[in-house]
């Protein structure tokens, strides 16, 4: 039996891909290199943006095809599409077998495993799902690369968030942040440096709310086979002088660090419920790169949040040349039905949204600096 697993969105998903592979194998799955070899397939969806949703829902329904080309297919839906339409997605897409939404990653094996040794029809997952994030329910199975670097460990240590930022679906899919031990942490890193993956990536939605983070981090830096060490995503709150300093401490932390500040206005942030200032921004990542002289800083920018005047904009675009960054992903902003945001009478225009990005974009690339420096527009 093989199965295929095609991620979409963030890090994070592919983490979590990784741990519904090793599920799989440790059920004797094999993992195949096409949808067309595949006995199950799985949709591991993103829904941060509507393109994103959008993107999955599109591909859902292309597999009605897959699954008639050979009986006995299973499709699995999974994820935080998944989890904020999972009442909707059976019946819509009744070809869909399975719905696991985020917040039941943790029992993913045995949701999966329960459906397939029940295929007389009488397994209801919603009535098997739960929450919760437990060290005992991670995957047994071994090696199970899904593509993308083949010298990095994407080790997960917590999911959700417990931050309410008035744009973002993350903490309504995702649920309560839940925290992985260290103990388990560490083993998996040592797990992967024993099978040459030397470059450790921690997930978390803010990884850096993690309790005792700057701890954790000088613990996996003590891991012998471990070369160099990146995190994704921190939150800018959470970067304090204890961070700082042990990012400082050793060349095996990574030079390279995603710190997403989103607008340059004070007026938008508070708005977005970032819970710091530009000036605090600049003031940490000031420190940040005093400690760090070979900082590569990258960002997220999002243009035409609702009630975003031009000036807020044009504070943004002084931001970006205060701030000195390296990279910067720019997104125009999404409507999520259920955030606080999407609620507000306030909204900026298609149009102005276009020619805010363009010219955000613009302005990035007028100050590239050389490889180090990426420009991504999303949708």
């Amino acid at each position: 039996m093989k199965v295929f697993i095609h991620t979409y969105g963030c890090q994070m998903n592919v983490a979590d891909s990784q741990e519904m592979g090793r599920h799989f194998s440790g059920m004797g799955f094999e993992h195949a290199r096409a949808r067309a070899e595949a006995d199950v397939m799985v949709l591991n969806t993103c829904t941060v943006r509507q393109h994103a949703e959008d993107k999955a829902l599109s591909a859902i329904g292309r597999l009605k095809g897959w699954k008639r080309d050979r009986e006995g297919r299973v499709l699995v839906v999974a994820g935080c599409a998944a989890e904020r339409l999972e009442t909707t997605l059976k019946r819509r897409f009744p070809h869909v077998d399975l719905v696991i939404g985020a917040k039941d990653m943790d029992r993913f094996g045995e949701i999966v495993g329960g459906y397939l040794r029940s295929r007389a029809g009488d397994f209801d997952w919603f009535e098997e799902s739960g929450s919760g994030f437990m060290d005992s329910a991670r995957g047994e199975g071994g090696t199970f690369r899904l593509g993308g670097s083949d010298d990095t460990s994407f080790v997960t240590i917590m999911r959700g968030c417990n931050y309410s930022c008035s744009y973002c679906i993350v903490p309504a899919v995702r649920g309560r942040e839940s925290y992985r031990t260290p103990g388990s942490i560490l083993a998996e890193v040592r797990e992967g440096a024993a099978r040459g993956l030397g470059r450790v990536m921690l997930l978390g939605q803010t990884v850096n709310s993690y309790p005792d983070f700057s701890d954790l981090l000088d613990e996996v830096r003590r891991v012998p086979e471990v070369a160099e060490i990146l995190f994704m995503s921190p939150h800018p709150h959470y970067l304090n002088d204890k961070m700082i300093r042990t990012l400082a401490s050793s060349p095996i932390f990574s030079d390279e660090i995603h710190l997403p500040v989103q607008s340059g206005s004070d007026r938008i942030l508070r708005a977005m419920k970032r819970n710091y200032t530009r000036g605090e921004y600049l003031s940490k990542i000031e420190r940040l790169r005093s400690a760090k002289p070979g900082l590569v800083l990258g960002t997220d920018f999002i243009v035409g949040f609702p009630g975003e005047t031009e000036e807020d904009f044009l504070r943004t675009l002084s931001l970006w040349d205060e701030a000195g960054f390296d990279r910067a992903y720019c997104f125009k902003y999404s409507h999520r039905p259920g955030t606080e945001a999407a609620g507000s009478a306030d909204s900026v225009t298609d149009e102005v949204k276009e020619e805010r990005l363009s010219r955000l974009l613009a302005r990035i690339e007028s100050r590239r600096t050389g490889p180090a420096s990426r420009t991504e527009a999303k949708p």
